[in-house]
Parts: C-alpha cells; structure tokens; sequence
C-alpha cells in the first residue's frame, strides 16, 4: 500500500475523462439499494456539460426527441430499424418513426447523431430569426471605493486593463459604492450624471427602478425572454432609459475610462475605533435590479470587486464598531456570529432573483481580511459566478484572474451564459441531486430519489454562467421497479443522457447532448465492481459530499464519517484472512484511496480552524465546480524534484524528500510553492548561477519556475506562488502539505540535510496500520 505514493496523485492519462467529460465513482453499477449501499461511496458521476473538445461533431439541425414523457435525444445506442424507418430508445424503449426528412436513412447512410464515437455531439440549428443579430454579452462593473488610496489605484488599472479587453460590441455598466451606492450614467459624455441610492436599508426592486425611470411598464415590457439587439432593441426597456446606464464598450470607452480617472476613495468621514461604512449589499441589489428591468433573459455578469466587509444595510456581515470582530469559524460553531444568518438569507433572496433574470453574480474579494465570501458563497455558486479571493487589487493572483475573464483565444475560459441542464436516465435509477454551480429548477418527476444531496427534487438545472472548466457532480439511487424485475431478462446496461442548452461565448444557443452507458453487475460480483472503481472520483466526490455535510449538519463529525467510511470499504474489498492484519492487501484501483483519505483528513476541506469562514467557502466553491483532475491536486498536491543528479521527477508527499541539495515544486492548486534545500539557497546567495562556470546549477534554479509558470497559464483563478528556502519562514506552505513520517517526537534518525514536522498528527504508515487492523477485524 506504501508504494503508490510516489504517484503523487495516480498517474493521470493525458485525458482522464474521455471524449465525454464524464467520470463515474463505479463504472459497474450494483442492481439493487442495498448492494449499492454495501459499497460505502456513492454512486456518482462528474460531468463536465461545455468542456472544449476537439473531435466535437456539431450538427446543423434540431434533434430528434423520443416521445413524452421521456424526451431523450436520439443517440448512437439507439436500435434502428432501417426498413421500418424506426428507432428505439434505449432509455426507456419506446419506439419511435424517424421524420420524413430522415427518408434517405439507411445502413449506408446515418445522420451524424448515430456515429458510434459521436457519444456527444452538439446542435446548432439555425436562428428562428436569421436576420437578428445575437444577444450581446452584459458586464456590470460593481466597484468597492471604501479603500485605501493604492488599493484603489489597483482596481482602477485592473479596471482599464478590462476595458481595454472587451469586445467592442459587449454592453458595459458601472455601478460604485461606499456608505452610499452611485449608479453612473454613461449616456452623456459631457456631464457625468450620477444616480444615488441610501446604503443603510434594503430597497424593494420597484424603487430602485422608479428611481431610475424604469418603472413598472417598462419592467413587464423588458421581462420579456428577447435578447437584445443593441440598445434600441425590443428586448430593452426603452432606447432612452436604458443605454444611459448600459452602453456597447466602444460607445462608452471614453467616458469610462474619465469616469476612473475622477474617481476617488470614500469621502463619507470613519470616525475613530470604527470601520467604514461599506453597503455591499445594497450595490448588488441595485445591479441586479437594473440588469433585471433591462435585460431579462440574457447573459449578463455582475462584476463585484469588494476591499472590505460589509457593514451597514442588508447582507451586513459585521458592525462599524472595530471592537466587534469579524466572525470566526468558532463563532459559527457556537451561534456567536450576529449577523451571518440574516445576510445569508438576503444573499439567497438575491440569488433566487438572479438565476429567475438568468444572470450571474462574480466576485473578486481583495482584503486583508474578511469581506462576506461566506454569506455571498450561495449567490456566487447558485449563478455558476466566477470567485477570486486575494490579499490585494494590487497581489497577482487578483491581477492575472481578472484579465483572464475578458481574454481570447487560447487563454479565454469560454465563458458562457443561460445554461440549463436536462438529465434523462434508464429505469431503476433515480436522480437524488447535483452538488456544484447551479440551481434546481424544482422540475419534479419520476426520476426525482427521496433522498436529496445538494439541488435535488428536480429533473432540471438552472445555470446561468458555465465554462469549460465547469463540472457538476451528479448523485444516484437505484430503485429496481417491480416491473423491471418481472421483465424475465433485465437489461444488461444502464444509460445516461445528459442534454446542456447555453448560449455560446459568440451568443448562439447551442444544444450539447452527452449519453453514456455503464454495465450493471450482480452485487456479489466484487469483482467486477472492484474493475470498475475509480478512486480518483471517489475521493473527490466523498471530498465534495462532506463539505455539503460539514455546512448543512450541525454535528457532522468529518473525520469521523470519512474513517468509518474508509473501514467498511476497505474490510468489503479487501483481501485479507480474518483478524490477520499483516495478510491485508488491496487491489491497484483501491490502493491510492487509503491515502487520498488520509490527505483528504488533513486538508483545508475538513481542517477547517486554519481558516477563515471565507476562505473555507472559496476553497469548497472551486472544489465543487473543478474537474476531477484538478480537484485531486487540492485534496492531494503533487511534489516534483529537481536535482543535479537525476530529471526532475515526481517525489512523495513526505517531509522525508526534503534535502539540502534539491529544489522542490508543490502544487497544492491554490498555491504553488518552489522551496530550495538549504545548500541550494546557499549558493544562490552567493551568485555561483552568474558565474559562466556554473551554467548547469543557473538551468537547475530556473526549470521549476519555469514549470510552475506553466502550471500557472491555465488555472483559474491564477494560484499564488510562493518562493522560499529550508528553514526559512515561508518553508511552512510546505510543511503543512507533506506527510509527517519525522516529527519532532519521533526518535528517528534524520538524514543530514533533512527537516522534520513540529506535529502531533499521525504519519500516513500509522494511518495504514490502523487501518489494516480494523479492516480485518472479525
């Protein structure tokens, strides 16, 4: 079992999930609930609906649906009957006639849809309308000015920066707020006019757009579902009303970019002993209030950029007085956090309004401190809003990210609006729910589970931003019908089809079909189910599950849950001899598990006192919506060494691959750490890597920034590197990562040149040896 660790993560093919974006926990499903309950990981698939493909067929025509109440588009495992012009669903067997312009149909000659290797393929069937141009993309700039004269300066050059990168024919509004919010009109360049909202109490959607001359009319005139077509369209409220506040960038950049050169921090007076007063709450209420009278119905991005926490006015997380400090995770705990529950709450309002306007909430929180990511998690997560959380406007992991949204080509993360997600599935499975970016549509039906995990009781997701990047993890029950017992000779596999509707990054709607099939097996075929495993997905899908648990379950002991869990897994697959733990060994799918859960136990998931509550809540937020790769590098990060005497090569996660004369690259996701032995600090402080002599040792400093750069290139949000030597103080980002097999009570021999770990915590071979022994247990 000890061997596998130098995997660091299992050894990833070059495209772990497939042509389809699909990865499952059991990859032969048990028949029944009770078989499937003795597997202890639940039967789950990660899917990922937009991820870019380059073999993706894309047809220029509708689908073909099967036949209420199943609906599932026609794929690959269909059975067609050529001569009867005929197909049947292979999720529920109905069959179906093919359309009269699918006569020529024959075994020589199949639409695109029914290629074997076309498991997903995508429709793009011509507009209704051929002569409307598409919806253009919305960016709503919320902009904190509750700041510190440099951190604004910051934000200003991010903020020119963007402008700069959006497309010319994207519509951009700014919206700026401190004690009071400031909505600027940007219809007029030669006055800047400026419309002002109190940030003390919550203002009803109305006012805000009686304020502003949208009023009731005008609301039920724009709430119509039509994109709109510039800013004289239809779907708009009124060309008057609406581009004084929405305007396409290459109107508006000019006025924009004046608007930031004038702008200044807060004046509104901070008395002694007391924070600013920051009304974060109200500026988004407005945003979404104005993005909901203009523009209903089409993508659009609300951009918050917030210093601080919120401390007057709904979605308050804290008071103005500074001898109340800003809720801890001990607060929470206990029911000591005044504020958290009510902002909460004002924040799911928010998010209902939003995902009903079909818009997106995106937060960059820049402070030293706390901002509210905890409260604002359940509006940034229910939009499939983009979150970054850095120390500064002025630090890069804020910098980088932020230019990366408004980014094309290669670097663009195909950002896409108005997704919902249709998932159909083979009788005897029902769907209990999605954990990750979206929101239940409450679309009941017979695939609805009585139990629930995360956006359940529907059939139909609600995602109103996705990119490539995003991946859903879908949870399943099995409930045989009597009916499909009775049938004599049951199915030998199950499918799935999940059917994504979005509208592109170019502004096209787009179907995106995905249907896969699994095998079912007989329960007690261990075998079997053992061939199917997929440890990687499971223990990031057990990762996502307690993180649900941990914020919804008052008492969920994690640790606790996750060791119980691993011990029934490991005593069903094991093989072993009763009460033998030294004849206890694993089959290879099941052997990295033991110590992904070990990791897992030690990470910032379930160790969660090392943290703030608001960077728990973005740690759990990026957990949900990363793909399973990615996922694994945050539970379990990846450790290459780079040396004179060999490659760089991966290392195990142990203090015990510290040596004075190697370099070290972490990628724990979130940071990126590079950490030189104390001999290599040695001579880089002495310069030999200037010296023409010593060229090697210049390469050998140079090639593990030059792959955590790489690394950095395609991560969203941009991780933070971390530069640092043996013994030195920032050495603990790593430290706290690696396996501590020599503590400093330990009583083991170090090797020269090595370190140990001031820990009390277990080592990853004490954690094995407990766990063989209550594995075997009779």
């Amino acid at each position: 079992m000890e061997e596998d660790h130098a995997l660091g993560g299992g050894g990833a093919a070059p495209d772990p999930d497939g042509p389809d974006g699909v990865r499952m926990t059991w990859n032969s499903w048990p028949r029944n609930k009770v078989e499937a309950s003795k597997c202890v990981v639940p039967v789950a698939a990660s899917f990922a609906p937009i991820r870019s493909s380059p073999s993706l067929a894309v047809l220029p025509y509708p689908p073909l649906r099967c036949k209420p109440p199943c609906g599932s588009v026609l794929n690959p495992f269909a059975r067609v009957d050529f001569a009867a012009k005929m197909w049947i669903c292979p999720l529920c067997f109905s069959r179906n006639h093919f359309p009269p312009h699918y006569a020529g149909i024959s075994e020589a000659n199949v639409p695109g849809e029914l290629y074997p290797q076309c498991t997903t393929v995508e429709y793009a069937p011509p507009p209704l309308d051929s002569t409307a141009p598409p919806p253009l993309p919305v960016f709503l700039f919320v902009l904190d000015i509750c700041l510190i004269e440099e951190e604004l300066e910051f934000v200003k050059s991010a903020m020119r920066r963007a402008i700069g990168l959006l497309p010319d024919h994207a519509l951009v509004g700014l919206i700026t707020f401190g004690t009071q919010v400031h909505l600027h009109e940007l219809g007029f360049a030669d006055m800047s006019k400026v419309y002002l909202f109190q940030g003390t109490k919550e203002i009803p959607k109305e006012q805000i757009l009686d304020q502003l001359g949208l009023s009731i009319a005008g609301v039920r005139h724009g709430a119509v579902n039509v994109a709109p077509r510039g800013p004289q369209a239809n779907g708009f409220h009124s060309s008057t009303s609406v581009n004084r506040f929405l305007l396409p960038a290459s109107d508006c950049e000019y006025t924009l970019n004046s608007l930031l050169d004038e702008l200044q921090t807060d004046k509104w007076p901070v008395e002694a002993g007391n924070r600013a007063l920051r009304c974060t709450g109200v500026a988004l209420s407005v945003a979404a209030g104005l993005l909901g009278a203009c523009i209903s119905g089409t993508g659009a991005r609300i951009i918050a950029l917030v210093g601080g926490p919120c401390t007057i006015g709904p979605g308050m997380i804290v008071s103005k007085d500074l001898s109340e400090p800003v809720r801890s995770h001990k607060d929470l705990d206990k029911d000591a956090a005044p504020h958290f529950q009510k902002a909460v709450k004002f924040y799911d309002n928010l998010a209902k309004q939003l995902v009903n306007q079909g818009h997106v909430l995106d937060l960059f929180a820049s402070a030293l401190d706390q901002v509210g990511v905890a409260e604002m998690k359940v509006a940034v997560e229910r939009t499939g809003g983009l979150v970054v959380l850095a120390e500064s406007f002025g630090h890069p992991v804020f910098k980088d990210s932020f230019k990366r949204i408004f980014e094309d080509g290669e670097q663009s993360l195909g950002l896409s609006f108005n997704g919902t997600l249709e998932i159909n599935c083979s009788k005897d499975i029902k769907i209990q729910g999605i954990i990750g970016p979206c929101t239940s549509l409450e679309k009941k039906g017979a695939l609805c589970a009585d139990t629930v995990v995360g956006q359940g009781n529907t059939t139909s997701w609600k995602m109103c931003g996705l990119d490539r990047s995003t991946c859903l993890t879908v949870f399943f029950d099995i409930s045989p019908s009597e009916r499909s017992n009775q049938s004599g000779i049951p199915n030998p596999q199950l499918y799935l089809q999940f059917l994504t509707n979005y509208q592109n990054p170019e502004g096209q709607m787009r179907l995106r079909v995905t249907t896969v099939t699994r095998r079912w097996v007989d329960g007690s075929n261990t075998e079997e189910l053992v061939e199917g495993f997929d440890q990687e997905t499971a223990a990031v899908v057990l990762a996502r599950y307690i993180s649900l648990k941990m914020e919804m379950e008052e008492e969920f002991d994690a640790t606790r849950w996750l060791d119980r869990s691993l011990i029934r897994l490991c005593s069903r697959f094991g093989d072993y001899r009763k009460d033998d733990p030294a004849s206890f060994t694993l089959h290879p799918n099941f052997s990295i598990l033991p110590q992904f859960i070990f990791n897992l136990r030690r990470s910032q998931f379930v160790q969660v006192f090392n943290n703030s509550p608001d960077e728990t809540a973005y740690f759990c937020i990026l957990l949900n919506r990363e793909s399973i790769t990615n996922s694994v590098v945050m539970i379990q990060p990846s450790l290459l060494s780079y040396s004179f005497s060999s490659p760089p090569a991966p290392a195990l996660l142990d203090v015990a691959s510290i040596a004075a004369d190697r370099i070290l690259l972490l990628d724990a996701y979130f940071s990126i750490v590079i950490f030189h032995g104390m001999t290599i600090a040695q001579w880089r402080n002495m310069g030999y890597q200037n010296q023409p002599e010593h060229q090697a040792f210049a390469q050998l400093l140079q090639a593990p920034h030059d792959d955590a750069l790489g690394i950095i290139a395609d991560r969203f949000p941009v991780p933070r590197l971390v530069v640092c030597d043996q013994h030195g103080s920032q050495a603990r980002f790593l430290l706290a990562k690696l396996n501590p097999s020599a503590t400093y009570n330990s009583g083991q021999e170090v090797v020269p040149g090595g370190d140990v770990i001031f820990t009390d915590d277990v080592s990853l071979q004490v954690f094995c040896e407990h766990l063989q022994r209550l594995a075997v247990q009779s």
